[in-house]
């Protein structure tokens, strides 16, 4: 079968910088994506372009291609990136002007229409979630270079899996398995042994070396199937486990829904194809939903921060004692949030680790509420509070947050249009067959274990996890590594079971998801966030170590499982 080799040299505005040159170097490709944006990102570009409209695109994808633009044109190697943020006219036109300083001869295009800002007053940005086949006309026609907007992420896959094997929109099945590699991908050396739950068992047992992990590829092949890999000799590696674990980050149930397709997570198999290789295989594809995602930046109000530290004996008095003398300051305060994180211990032997930390974290429309009034506040009670009075670091004036939500709009709402390097814009049409997105059926449960022996012990001991962001929600995928553990799982980890091992989620709306090809279960918590990321509304904004906590939690597992 024909083979297309695309790989990732970013997982976020800011991954490793050198990343695009050891992709380009470490072995052969076909095409190179980079994943510049996230809810975040668009929130800061939106901040860049209020003070230059010229702005709004990642900076580091230009300082990046000015060193290999001319390695990837001598190696025939396409780049397509989001890293257009904002502005991906903007940033496909300094991409020419670098080509023409660097006498490279390359042809640069560009997708855009992703951009509603106008239509949603107050927002800061709103941009729809775009497909891949905008990007499938740009090399179509040609392009060494294709900048975007605000795409999926799986785009960056699907666009150059549609253009190399000329897929059709309604090859839902093909699409969906690029979609599943796309996906894979998209969190560059996540699939490779970034921060893997089983990382420490990697280092004893295998060796693998992960203090610099190398970024991933897909050899995608024409019916939709995909091996993950990465170049020879990097460092990390790639086994069933990594891929499970990216495949159920920041999801929700088995379908997958996208611009182009939604992907049926609970048909998606895994097998081993030698090293540092997993066969994706199975997947299946639907039509995809009559609406498009679009998401919404806006400015939420001002924010600050006190850390008191609070050392040795009385810690809960000392509490009580330093918030009873911030009360009267933060009577109009909007929102005020008081944490009191224990990390001090007993008979310690440092002062760090004699220590805990209360966290003050407040908000409100009005800086001056939460700036120097709060500061003041805090700083005046250096002499006149709990002994041993200090903080983390002083306080500050007040920072903008930003908060994120999520709404729908029709195809036909969107002007998707492929710009392409000699300056023809093409239409993109919107999908034609639609389907509504609902919960498939929830499969039946495996037999459960026989009785045995029991032993309390953390769950993982047996079970994996990866947690991730949507919006104010949270997702945990909590997987298996054999099918014993997986029948333990599946009747043990219940919704209830769930909100009893995280008491913080106990009073919000938790779904569970089976997805038993993975051996997985993925729980969706609906609210944990607030607002979402930029309005940092727990300490944890992104619910990046939710499913480390799950994993320390102690509960009766099979000694057969140990």
């Amino acid at each position: 079968m024909r083979t297309l080799r695309i790989g990732n040299a970013s997982g976020f505005y800011g991954d490793r910088f050198d990343a695009l040159r050891e992709m380009l170097t470490g072995g052969e490709l076909d095409v190179l994506t980079g994943d510049y944006l996230a809810e975040l990102t668009m929130l800061i570009l939106g901040r860049d372009r209020l003070k230059d409209p010229g702005a709004g695109y990642a900076r580091t994808f230009l300082r990046q291609l000015e060193e290999c633009l001319g390695l990837a044109q001598e190696r025939g190697v396409r780049i397509v990136a989001n890293a257009g943020g904002l502005n991906p006219a903007g940033l496909a036109t300094r991409v020419r002007e670098l080509a023409d300083r660097l006498g490279i001869p390359v042809r640069v295009a560009h997708v855009e229409g992703d951009d509603l800002t106008a239509a949603h007053p107050g927002s800061l940005a709103a941009h729809a979630y775009l497909g891949g086949f905008g990007i499938a006309e740009c090399l179509r026609a040609g392009a060494d270079v294709v900048v975007t907007g605000r795409v999926t992420d799986a785009a960056l896959v699907t666009g150059p899996a549609t253009a190399y094997f000329g897929w059709e929109p309604t090859d839902y099945d093909r699409l969906a398995g690029a979609v599943v590699a796309g996906h894979v991908l998209e969190c560059g050396t996540q699939a490779t042994g970034g921060n893997y739950a089983f990382f420490a068992e990697s280092l004893a047992k295998s060796g693998h070396d992960l203090r610099r992990p190398g970024f991933p590829l897909a050899e995608l092949h024409e019916d939709g199937t995909a091996v993950i890999t990465k170049h020879p000799g990097t460092g990390g590696f790639v086994d069933v486990g990594t891929v499970t674990a990216q495949l159920l980050y920041e999801t929700q149930g088995a379908r997958y829904a996208g611009p182009d397709v939604t992907a049926r997570l609970d048909t998606v198999r895994l097998t081993p194809d030698g090293p540092d290789r997993v066969r994706v295989s199975g997947v299946r594809g639907e039509a995809p939903p009559p609406t498009l995602k679009v998401g919404l930046n806006k400015l939420g109000g001002f924010r600050n921060e006190v850390v008191f530290v609070l050392t040795g004996l009385d810690i809960e008095a000392k509490a009580a004692l330093v918030r009873a003398q911030m009360e009267p300051v933060l009577g109009k305060v909007a929102s005020v949030h008081w944490e009191l994180a224990r990390t001090d211990r007993v008979d310690a032997a440092t002062e760090e680790t004699a220590s805990a930390l209360l966290r003050l974290v407040v908000r409100d429309p009005d800086q001056d509420a939460v700036g120097r009034a709060l500061s003041s506040a805090a700083v005046e009670l250096a002499l006149a509070s709990y002994p041993g009075f200090h903080v983390l670091a002083p306080p500050g004036k007040g920072a903008p947050y930003g908060v994120f939500e999520d709404v729908y709009v029709p195809h036909g709402a969107v002007d998707h249009v492929a710009v392409l390097h000699d300056g023809r814009r093409v239409p993109v049409a919107p999908a034609q067959d639609t389907l509504v997105l609902e919960s498939p059926p929830e499969p039946p449960l495996p037999e459960p274990l026989p009785d045995g022996p029991l032993t309390r012990a953390p769950l993982g001991l047996v079970a994996g996890a990866r947690s991730g962001d949507k919006g104010g929600n949270a997702n945990v995928g909590v997987w298996a590594r054999t099918d014993e553990a997986w029948r333990w799982l599946a009747h043990t980890l219940t919704v209830d079971r769930f909100r009893e091992l995280l008491p913080e989620t106990a009073d919000l709306k938790v779904t569970r998801h089976q997805l038993p090809h993975l051996r997985a279960l993925n729980f969706v918590v609906e609210g944990i966030l607030g607002a979402g990321v930029a309005a940092q509304h727990r300490f944890d904004p992104q619910a990046k170590a939710l499913g480390e906590w799950l994993r320390s939690r102690h509960l009766d597992i099979p000694e057969a499982l140990l």
